[in-house]
């Protein structure tokens, strides 16, 4: 290679090099140490909420028994029998559902767990040994801002984490603040909002790391307003500069 050209790479890898480092504002967790632990003490445990929908099932070893308890919508279309299909319980206004034979029960406050024993305790008079099953069924988030899918995404499971679902919705893109997530939730018609740091380990332990149906998660995009990062014009610049001084360089030479 000749001494000119071999001087022009040297003066550019530099440049090369610094576009391709990351910018320390899109780095999740930055604190935290190598092969540091963090035990998960979070307590979390999804609840029932106002205007939930709610899917409970009952069986029994004797199914005629248990037949009763259950919401099943039957249909006929020309004289065929079509699939039963379960109906979901909608939590009212006042944070109860209608059950079958037993009539009203509030459930708003309630886990899936806890409402399995609330249903048991009140099943036990009409069944032996009931299998219950509790699931909600209109568990969403809803991602927007500075993220590359955004979206109101259905979750299956009761639990999941702002990291899941930020994934979800293809990760935050790089115009995007890391540093101040928020989170709206709803309380019985009360909104609250969160803010959350996912640049620092912190954030495991932050009320809003496992998030609850029909949150709302806004990444907020960096002050600039650009419609380029910081980082993409630094990153543009010095591949520019690099990519100049080589081509003149090399002009020079097949000059002389």
């Amino acid at each position: 290679m000749h001494p000119k050209i071999k001087l022009a790479f040297i003066i550019a890898l530099p440049l090369l090099i610094f576009s391709c480092i990351p910018s320390k504002d899109v780095v999740y967790f930055q604190d935290a140490s190598q092969f540091e632990t963090l035990v998960d003490d979070n307590t979390f445990t999804s609840k029932f909420k106002v205007d939930d929908l709610v899917s409970i099932h009952i069986s029994t070893l004797d199914p005629e028994a248990s037949a009763p308890f259950n919401l099943i919508r039957g249909a006929e279309e020309g004289g065929l029998s079509m699939r039963p299909e379960q109906v979901n319980y909608l939590v009212d206004e006042n944070g109860e559902i209608d059950f079958p034979v037993i009539g009203k029960i509030k459930i708003e406050g309630l886990s899936p767990s806890e409402t399995k024993a609330l249903l048991r305790g009140k099943l036990s008079d009409y069944l032996k040994d009931p299998i219950i099953n509790v699931r909600i069924r209109n568990f969403t988030v809803t991602i927007l801002g500075a993220v590359n899918r955004p979206g109101t995404f259905p979750i299956n499971g009761e639990q999941i984490t702002i990291l899941e679902a930020l994934g979800y919705a293809g990760d935050i893109n790089i115009k995007g603040r890391r540093d101040n997530v928020m989170v709206i939730r709803d309380f019985d018609g009360t909104k609250v909002y969160n803010r959350i740091n996912l640049n620092s380990k912190d954030a495991l332990r932050s009320p809003v790391y496992y998030l609850t149906q029909n949150d709302v998660v806004y990444v907020e995009p960096n002050k600039s307003g650009k419609a380029e990062s910081t980082l993409d014009q630094r990153s543009n610049l010095a591949f520019s500069i690099a990519s100049l001084l080589i081509t003149s360089t090399i002009i020079l030479l097949t000059r002389n």
